[in-house]
């Protein structure tokens, strides 16, 4: 499967796409993400696929937007997926909306300036013993591949600030 990690320049400054999962979506139900899916036989590989996804999900317009940089593939255990992150910036930015209600409950433009606020920054804690990085941005807890792809990012674009690691909060899924 293929991911976008759209970045673009909107009304509160530089921001990040991100979706929330439908709550009937048989896997990851509820989850804020990055659009994506599955790369489909007729796509020409993961760039593709992540631009297609992105559309289907948010109506996107794919021509506004330039490719960046295509991340090395990622394998998540917990889904027996492998993920191509591809990073993007919005040049022609167009609205978004929840284009595919049968799998996006929303889609929202994320300002950077929320994600490296410490005040947004917070430890998940999962029963199955999974810690990691998590961002409380517009009424969404991101955690799991999403945030830990978030916080590197941040981490490597040299804008994350210190934050306590020690705020934790507990998800059941």
């Amino acid at each position: 499967s293929a991911v976008l990690i759209l970045f673009g320049e909107g009304a509160h400054g530089p921001d990040v796409l991100l979706i929330e999962r439908a709550a009937d979506m048989r896997s990851h139900a509820g989850q804020p993400a990055f659009p994506g899916g599955g790369v489909d036989p007729e796509d020409d590989g993961p760039v593709a696929a992540a631009l297609r996804e992105a559309q289907e999900e948010t109506g996107l317009e794919p021509a506004g937007v330039t490719v960046a940089r295509v991340l090395p593939d990622l394998w998540l255990p917990p889904s027996g997926y492998t993920v191509t992150p591809v990073i993007g910036y919005w040049s022609v930015p167009a609205p978004v909306w929840a284009a595919d209600p049968r799998e996006v409950a929303r889609a929202e433009r994320i300002p950077l300036a929320q994600l490296v606020d410490p005040g947004n920054r917070v430890t998940v804690v999962h029963p199955s013993g999974y810690r990691g990085p998590g961002f409380q941005v517009a009424d969404m807890l991101v955690w799991g591949f999403t945030a830990g792809l978030l916080d590197r990012l941040l981490d490597l674009a040299g804008w994350s600030q210190p934050w306590p690691t020690e705020r934790e909060v507990g998800i059941s899924w």
